[in-house]
């Protein structure tokens, strides 16, 4: 508790404003008990009057707010009115040690005068003002551009009903509905019923009627959204539309992801639930890297999180039977696979990121032929755009078929990969994301790209978030829009313990630190796989693939993601 040594003088000011804007209303149970209430632009500062010294104040941070309502009571012969604010600020666990996020309501009666219409109108004053001021204290990270969610805004909230332990609607009405109402966002609830179901509604969806779209499940739900959305004729339009994400799955990379951008403490389960819902509150947008993947058969899919090879992808796909003991599933997955380890042949090679030499301080580096420009989102994306297809159709290369030899990743003598300039519709919009990165997968790659001495991995793991599951903080580093494919390998010869150590030292992200010599990092823009073993899996975004050659390019801030 704070003490108070400046506040507005109440005999002077009463119900009024003096730079601040102050009142004095009753407590909803007990009209004896009154506060002084000072609303600034940061904060909102509850003092209970009395003739007592020493008086204390509890000070609410506007940005930890997510509405406020006006409201009638429930006995009709109360004049009264009142305002309630919604609060979710950080405090104390109540049975572990650290902080999380906790739902706190703040309840006032106004009573000024015997006139009901006019307290109303004095209560829906200050609602309406405490909710302007929590929309521009938003909780933004420094150095991130955001834009804003419309308000009022529109929400269609996506849930798969048998995602993780299948509680995920139960998890929407008990935690969410609630939050959302307070915050005043009004949304419609579609329930899948099938594989694949999101993606055909968002396909056909006329999203001029949505502000944002949002998953209540696990990743794959969210994986289906985004494929659906690049199927469409207006991809380029499409892709732009704001996602969020609910964690209502067993995994749950992106929500733990989006907790972890936001700077928050660690959180999980409801935690992280209402962490998430209180960012989907809140309404920040940032861009959110997008992954295109070529597979074998010509099929083009978008990826927004990993793509995995061997152990990763293995448990993975192995514990979808441990399913319903929800996020534990992993582990039961993971002691079980350790137990009897494989090793898996294939080919990898990459294309890695050019490290920017840093310019020593008091000097800029300059180029007398250009001038400054802020790259654009376009100028960002390393894509080329060809007509008259949607983004996955196969006109984007010519693929070899799955038959093809690809036992060796060989390099093109010629350095440049091939391009051509773009053919556009009428209106000079380009119509089908181009990976320029890429060559064709039965052709070698360029002499730019590494190719991996080893061909003998324990596993392959592509992440572009940096969480492969709540609690497995795989590339500390990464952001949601950072540029960059965070490649791990594991190569042969690693033992069962030190295999099970790096896991358990990923839960802290110290997986890097352990000093094993079987692990490999590299940040890179592109890579391409090619698996020689006979059997196994590939999954991207948990999702499991068909198995063979599979090669993939970065395409920085292609979507729009609601975070922190």
């Amino acid at each position: 508790m704070e003490r108070d040594a400046s506040e507005p003088d109440p005999s002077r000011s009463r119900n009024g404003v003096v730079g601040v804007l102050y009142g004095e209303f009753t407590d909803t149970l007990n009209d004896r008990v009154r506060y002084s209430v000072i609303l600034t632009e940061s904060a909102l500062t509850i003092q209970r009057i009395s003739s007592s010294p020493g008086r204390t104040k509890v000070v609410f941070n506007l940005t930890d707010c997510v509405g406020c309502r006006a409201h009638r009571g429930p006995d009709s012969a109360d004049v009264g009115a009142y305002f309630t604010a919604y609060f979710y600020p950080f405090k104390r666990r109540w049975m572990s040690a650290g902080v999380a996020r906790q739902r706190v309501e703040q309840c006032f009666r106004v009573a000024l005068v015997q006139d009901p219409d006019a307290n109303l109108q004095e209560a829906e004053r200050w609602a309406h003002a405490i909710r302007d001021a929590s929309v521009l204290q938003a909780p933004r990270r420094h150095g991130v551009a955001y834009m804003e969610v419309r308000r009022p805004c529109r929400v269609m909230i996506l849930v798969n009903p048998h995602s993780g332990r299948g509680q995920a609607l139960h998890l929407f009405t008990g935690h969410m509905q609630g939050m959302l109402t307070e915050a005043a966002v009004p949304y419609t609830l579609v329930i899948t019923e099938h594989q694949n179901h999101a993606r055909e509604v968002v396909r056909k969806a006329d999203l001029s009627q949505w502000d944002a779209l949002v998953i209540m499940s696990g990743d794959g739900l969210l994986f289906e959204v985004i494929n659906g959305l690049m199927e469409r004729e207006d991809w380029r339009e499409a892709i732009q539309t704001p996602l969020g994400i609910l964690p209502g799955g067993s995994g749950n990379a992106l929500a733990a992801s989006v907790h972890h951008y936001s700077q928050s403490p660690p959180a999980w389960n409801e935690e992280l639930l209402l962490s998430c819902g209180f960012m989907l509150c809140k309404g920040l947008v940032g861009s959110l890297d997008l992954v295109s993947v070529h597979l074998a058969s010509r099929q083009r899919l978008f990826s927004f999180l990993s793509l995995a090879w061997g152990f990763v992808a293995d448990v993975d796909i192995e514990s979808e039977k441990y399913r319903h003991v929800g996020a534990i599933r992993f582990l039961m997955g993971t002691l079980v696979r350790l137990a009897s380890l494989r090793v898996y042949q294939g080919k990898l090679a990459y294309l890695p990121v050019k490290e920017v030499p840093k310019v020593p301080k008091g000097k800029i580096k300059a180029n007398p032929s250009s001038t400054p420009q802020h790259p654009s989102l376009c100028s960002s994306l390393s894509c080329r755009l060809i007509p008259n297809a949607s983004p996955n159709q196969k006109s984007c290369h010519s693929h070899s078929s799955p038959n093809s030899n690809h036992n060796t990743i060989t390099k093109s003598s010629n350095n440049a990969n091939t391009t051509r300039t773009p053919e556009r519709q009428s209106d000079g919009k380009a119509r089908v994301l181009v990976d320029s990165l890429l060559p064709d997968l039965d052709q070698p790659v360029p002499e730019s790209w590494t190719v991996v001495r080893e061909e003998d991995f324990v596993l392959v793991l592509a992440i572009y978030q940096s969480h492969l599951a709540e609690d497995l903080w795989t590339a500390p580093g990464a952001m949601a829009d950072d540029g960059l494919i965070h490649l791990f390998y594991v190569t042969a010869g690693i033992s069962r313990p030190a295999l099970l150590r790096l896991f358990l030292a990923m839960e802290k992200g110290a997986h890097m630190a352990c000093g094993c010599p079987h692990l490999v990092y590299e940040k890179v823009k592109a890579l391409r796989l090619e698996p020689v073993s006979p059997q196994g899996m590939i999954t991207v975004d948990g999702e499991m693939v068909e198995y063979g050659p599979v090669q993939a390019q970065i395409h920085p801030g292609l979507a729009r993601l609601i975070h922190g």
